[in-house]
């Protein structure tokens, strides 16, 4: 069965770059009504799609998580030599924590989290997370349930070496968060059932910027960008890009 593969977006605005980043398992309709949104008000967006994303479960444990930090400075200079000076970056779950290594090696306007994790003290909701979504892959394919069982199970066992990449990748910008001045708004929905929601306090109190804000949605669980919240998330989102110097 063939199925549409997503592709990433560039919706062009005025001098104002804001990189949209997905999460985990995710592509680029993690972040694109956010940047539907923030494009109508002027801002260019650009949101890319990692290795091993917006295709098959098999294609993602191929990749590394090094490779998706490369993706994103790609990603970054490609903004920077369609001639953008001002970007900021708004991260959605991993897309988040990506968006905090950016911002702490690279000038940047603002940084956004949206239910982004620093702390790696459940593997299964990793784990979780991903048999759902290779699951759903698999049933669009119309595969019958013992052979998705099966195929499922063989997944978890070879992704093994990714997960502990994800952990050094998010300990590392856990360790270092508090070197960033960059500008940040935490968003965090209160109903996280994939992270550990105490990342969202950590980040807002080590970050050393004076400009940081964090808030909590009553009304959404960890895919923040698609929950009953999403509006509001938008309107805050709006107004803490509005505050930065650009």
């Amino acid at each position: 069965m063939k199925m549409k593969q997503p592709q990433p977006f560039m919706f062009e605005g005025d001098e104002r770059a804001v990189l949209l980043l997905h999460g985990f398992t995710g592509h680029s309709a993690d972040v694109r009504m956010l940047g539907r949104h923030l494009n109508s008000l002027g801002y260019t967006c650009y949101a890319p799609i990692y290795r091993g994303h917006g295709t098959s479960p098999e294609e993602l444990v191929e990749a590394t998580a090094e490779q998706w930090w490369e993706d994103v400075l790609e990603a970054y200079q490609h903004l920077q030599e369609k001639g953008y000076q001002k970007i900021a970056v708004a991260g959605l779950s991993l897309g988040g924590v990506l968006g905090l290594r950016l911002a702490c090696n690279n000038p940047l306007q603002g940084v956004v989290t949206m239910c982004s994790p620093m702390f790696f003290d459940n593997e299964e909701q990793l784990t979780i997370g991903f048999r759902q979504f290779a699951k759903e892959y698999k049933q669009l394919e119309k595969k019958d349930e013992e052979t998705i069982k099966e195929e499922v199970d063989n997944l978890l066992t070879n992704s093994k070496e990714l997960f502990q990449q994800i952990e050094k990748s998010i300990t590392r910008v856990k360790e270092n968060v508090d070197m960033l001045y960059t500008p940040t708004f935490v968003a965090q929905a209160t109903h996280d059932q994939m992270i550990n929601p105490k990342s969202a306090n950590y980040i807002y109190e080590n970050v050393e910027s004076d400009n940081k804000h964090i808030k909590w949605y009553e009304n959404a669980g960890h895919a923040i960008t698609f929950s009953k919240d999403k509006d509001q998330l938008h309107q805050d989102v709006e107004e803490f890009l509005a505050s930065l110097d650009w």
